[in-house]
C-alpha cells in the first residue's frame, strides 16, 4: 500500500546575483515508486517572467573537473534553462551586454540533481558550468538553434570576471582555451543592452 505523495510546494522563482538570471525551483512529488515532477510548463514559467520559446534540447556528459564555457551566440542568441539528471555542477551565468548596468559581473548556481533545480540564463550572458562530481548528466533547453558560425566565447578563466572555479587546472576543450578575455572581444561581437 502506497503512502500519500509529498509535494514540495510550487514552482520557486529564487533571486541570484544578477538580475534576470535565476534559479527555479520545481515542484516534486514523492513516494515510495520515487518522483514525479514538471521541469517545464510554458504557462507557468511565464508566470514567472519566463516567456522564451525553446526550440532545442541538449544533454552532455561531463566527468568530475571538466569545465564547459564560456559560451554565447551573438545573431542567433539562446536563452538557456539548464539543470543536471546525475551528479552536480557549478552553473555560471556572465552579463556581456554592452552599455548593461552589470557588464562582466557573474552570477552561479549549484545545479544537483538531489535538489533538482535549475538556472535560467536569458540571452546576453555567456554561460558555463563545471562538474563537480564523477559524472554530470546535464541537460538544456536552449531558444534558438545551435549555429556553428555563430558560437563564441570568453575565456573561463578570464581575471577580470572574478570567477571564483573551484578547481586551478580544469578539463577544458582545446577551443575553449584559445577564447578571449572579455576585454579582448570587438565590440562587434558583443550583445547590446536593451534601452528602455
Amino acid at each position: 500500500m502506497l503512502r500519500s505523495s509529498e509535494a514540495f510546494g510550487p514552482l520557486q522563482r529564487l533571486a541570484t546575483s544578477l538580475p534576470d538570471v535565476w534559479e527555479l525551483r520545481p515542484q516534486v512529488f514523492r513516494d515510495p515508486r520515487g518522483f514525479f515532477m514538471e521541469t517545464y510548463h510554458r504557462e507557468k514559467f511565464a508566470e514567472l517572467g519566463i516567456r522564451d520559446t525553446f526550440v532545442q534540447d541538449n544533454h552532455s556528459s561531463s566527468t568530475r573537473g571538466t569545465l564547459r564555457g564560456l559560451h554565447y551566440q551573438l545573431r542567433r542568441p539562446q536563452a538557456k534553462l539548464c539543470r543536471v539528471m546525475e551528479g552536480e555542477a557549478l552553473d555560471v551565468a556572465v552579463d556581456i551586454r554592452l552599455g548593461s548596468p552589470h557588464f562582466g559581473k557573474s552570477a552561479f548556481v549549484v545545479l544537483s540533481a538531489k535538489t533538482q533545480n535549475q538556472i535560467y540564463v536569458p540571452v546576453g550572458f555567456a554561460h558555463g558550468f563545471l562538474a563537480l562530481t564523477e559524472t554530470v548528466q546535464f541537460l538544456y533547453k536552449c531558444g534558438d538553434f545551435y549555429d556553428s558560425k555563430d558560437e563564441r566565447g570568453i575565456l573561463w578563466s578570464d581575471p577580470a570576471l572574478g570567477i571564483s572555479w573551484p578547481i586551478a587546472d580544469p578539463l577544458v576543450s582545446e577551443k575553449d582555451t584559445k577564447n578571449p578575455t572579455l576585454a579582448d572581444v570587438p565590440q562587434e561581437f558583443l550583445p547590446h543592452y536593451p534601452r528602455k
